[in-house]
C-alpha cells in the first residue's frame, strides 16, 4: 500500500489557496469563484480547505493582505532605490503594473470587491488597502513639493488619485482586449503624460 503523502504545514497550503484562489480570477469573476471550485483545482475535498480556513469569507480576506503585502513591498523597493521623487514615483508605477501582469487575478479581486453592492469586511479590507497605497504615494509627492519640483498649489489627493486611475485605466483596458502586454507597453507614455500634468520642473 502506498504512504500516504505527509501533509502540508497551515502556512504552506494556506498560501497555496491564496494563489490559487487568484489564478482562478484571472479567467473569471472572483465573486463567482466557489470553495468546490478551489478544492477542485487544488485537489482537495472541501473538509481538507476549511481545516485550513473557517470560512470562504477567510480566505478572501487571506487573499486581500497577500496582495498588500506584495504589492506594498514592491512599491517600497522602488522607493528607496530611487534617487529623486520623481524617480520614486516612476518606479512605483512601473511595480505596480508589473505586479499586475504577473499576477493578473490581483486587478479582477480588487476591482470586483470594489463594485460589490453592500459593505462586507473583504470590500472594507481592499478599501483599506487602497488607503494604505494612498498614503505611500502622498508621502513620496510631498517630498517631491519640498524639493520644489512639483507646481505650487497641486492638489496632491488628486495627484494620487490620477496616479492609481491611470494604472486601473491600463488594466481594464487589457482586460477588455484581452492583451496584458498593453500594460507594460503603454505604461512608459502615460506615466510621463501623469508627470507632465504635475508639472514637474527638470
Amino acid at each position: 500500500m502506498a504512504a500516504t503523502p505527509p501533509r502540508q504545514p497551515t502556512a504552506a497550503r494556506q498560501a497555496e489557496i491564496v494563489g490559487t484562489l487568484l489564478q482562478l480570477a484571472a479567467e473569471r469573476s472572483a465573486l463567482e469563484i466557489t470553495t468546490t471550485d478551489i478544492a477542485r483545482a487544488m485537489n482537495l475535498s472541501q473538509g481538507a480547505l476549511f481545516r485550513h480556513f473557517p470560512t470562504k469569507e477567510a480566505i478572501r480576506l487571506a487573499v486581500v493582505d497577500w496582495i498588500e503585502t506584495s504589492l506594498m513591498q514592491r512599491l517600497d523597493a522602488a522607493r528607496e532605490q530611487a534617487a529623486t521623487p520623481v524617480e520614486a514615483l516612476r518606479g512605483m508605477f512601473r511595480a505596480h503594473v508589473r505586479f499586475f501582469m504577473e499576477y493578473p487575478g490581483a486587478p479582477r479581486f480588487v476591482f470586483g470587491e470594489l463594485q460589490h453592492p453592500s459593505e462586507t469586511p473583504v470590500k472594507e479590507r481592499v478599501c483599506r488597502l487602497m488607503r494604505h497605497y494612498r498614503e505611500r504615494l502622498g508621502g513620496v509627492l510631498e517630498q517631491a513639493a519640498g524639493r520644489g519640483l512639483l507646481r505650487p498649489g497641486l492638489d496632491h489627493d488628486a495627484a494620487a488619485s490620477l496616479f492609481l486611475g491611470a494604472i486601473q485605466g491600463l488594466v481594464i483596458q487589457s482586460m477588455v482586449t484581452g492583451d496584458p502586454s498593453r500594460l507594460e507597453t503603454q505604461a512608459p507614455a502615460l506615466f510621463e503624460l501623469y508627470l507632465s500634468g504635475l508639472e514637474v520642473r527638470s
